[in-house]
């Protein structure tokens, strides 16, 4: 587990690695209520742990290449799948960057991201055995995004963007 770097996770064929190794990397860092979820119809969890404040998190894990940024759709089912495992935390760890629109989305939901540099960040402090610094690379509050729910008691709300295709589309019937 320790002689383990970041290329070796860019080698692994599938995901399926990567979810592997990350459940035997909370084990090792003493994680209670670790579990590994089934591979298929899993909900959008791949991992499961306790943190040390005693909340559940679910973790999402994602395998992509470098030049292959994650999109929403890895928020959207770490997150949509929260009150299933009967979590109150929602993680995605992944071997590449975010796209802005994950991020944002992320941030909205206060659904945390560990990135590729956080990754490499999480290795290098486990092979140095400083669990104490893994741990709260992992446990940090996420970034937060709170326009939305200050919008939400606003009179005025921002425009959102809209498919003008679509309404140009709609008025033709609607002025008949």
């Amino acid at each position: 587990m320790k002689d383990i770097d970041i290329t070796d996770i860019d080698k692994m064929e599938d995901g399926s690695g990567f979810e592997m190794y990350l459940y035997r990397l909370f084990i090792e860092l003493g994680y209670t209520g670790v579990y590994k979820t089934i591979g298929s119809r899993d909900f959008g969890a791949d991992v499961v742990f306790t943190d040390r404040e005693g909340v559940r998190n679910v973790v999402q894990a994602k395998r992509y290449s470098i030049d292959n940024p994650v999109g929403i759709s890895a928020v959207q089912e770490v997150f949509s799948c929260m009150r299933y495992y009967k979590a109150k935390k929602a993680i995605v760890i992944a071997s590449a960057k975010f796209t802005e629109p994950c991020e944002t989305l992320a941030g909205i939901n206060h659904v945390k991201l560990l990135d590729r540099d956080d990754l490499i960040s999480i290795i290098e402090a486990f092979k140095r055995e400083d669990i104490q610094a893994v741990k709260d690379r992992i446990e940090a509050e996420p970034r937060t995004i709170l326009e939305s729910w200050r919008e939400t008691t606003s009179p005025v709300l921002h425009e959102i963007k809209k498919d003008y295709k679509a309404e140009k589309f709609v008025k033709k019937f609607v002025s008949k």
